[in-house]
């Protein structure tokens, strides 16, 4: 007496599960993962396929997973917008260049960091130089993906870029630079007051000069007597 809706129903053929959606994954199946729903996705396997449809991964970097709702495992290769391979698009494939910026599966342990093509080997493989300082070399193609420019989207950061951090959250924004990237995105900073700070989010990070304010006027503003203004105090990068 096993109730319909915990039976699925096998395509006589073949075995497979049948769907009107994309083909269901399997036990073995190489996938990414959105790891904890977070937007970052890992290369895996599948472990487990749980009965209410949910997955348990193994990742290649070795952390595991379980429970992985349907809708953040994709099969590799699959891109986020749903069925076409993250190497196509608009029917063509992102040229990688020497200079062009990429994010590369470091060591092919299944975690994608940001840096530009160094060389071009000329054998489908190429060497990076990683944001965070790192270097590797004779990277395969199908473990690289090209970064799109965008205006709309902020430049990536790289160690020892001079950089203003939002302190703490609370608005006042400090010079400094840039001592680590981190792999979910967030930055450490040297302040140039010699305060540090770690795990700085993207957004209250900003490259240097970039200030909302300085894009805005078509000339610089006129300092006179009796202006409202911030100074940097004694050059110690605190404004008052």
């Amino acid at each position: 007496r096993v109730p319909e809706d915990m039976i699925r129903l096998l395509d006589s053929s073949d075995g497979n599960l049948i769907t009107n959606k994309k083909r269901s994954l399997e036990v073995g199946d190489k996938v990414e993962g959105n790891y904890k729903g977070k937007g970052k996705w890992y290369a895996g396997k599948v472990r487990r396929v749980r009965s209410d449809g949910s997955i348990d991964i193994d990742y290649d970097d070795g952390e595991q997973e379980i429970n992985v709702s349907p809708e953040n495992v994709r099969p590799i290769g699959m891109a986020m917008g749903g069925g076409e391979m993250a190497s196509r698009s608009l029917g063509r494939k992102a040229v990688i260049e020497v200079g062009s910026k990429v994010e590369a599966n470091y060591r092919g342990k299944g975690k994608y960091f940001p840096g530009r093509i160094k060389r071009d080997r000329g054998d489908g493989t190429f060497d990076i130089d990683y944001n965070d300082g790192e270097q590797e070399m004779r990277v395969p193609e199908d473990m690289i993906r090209v970064v799109e420019d965008s205006s709309s989207r902020v430049e990536a950061l790289a160690v020892g870029d001079k950089v203003e951090g939002n302190y703490k959250g609370k608005g006042k924004w400090y010079p400094g630079k840039i001592r680590r990237v981190r792999s979910d995105g967030s930055y450490d900073i040297d302040y140039d007051d010699g305060e540090m700070e770690t795990s700085v989010m993207a957004e209250c990070v900003r490259a240097k000069g970039s200030l909302k304010t300085s894009s805005s006027p078509t000339r610089k503003p006129r300092i006179e007597e009796g202006s409202k203004v911030e100074a940097n105090y004694r050059g110690k990068g605190k404004y008052f």
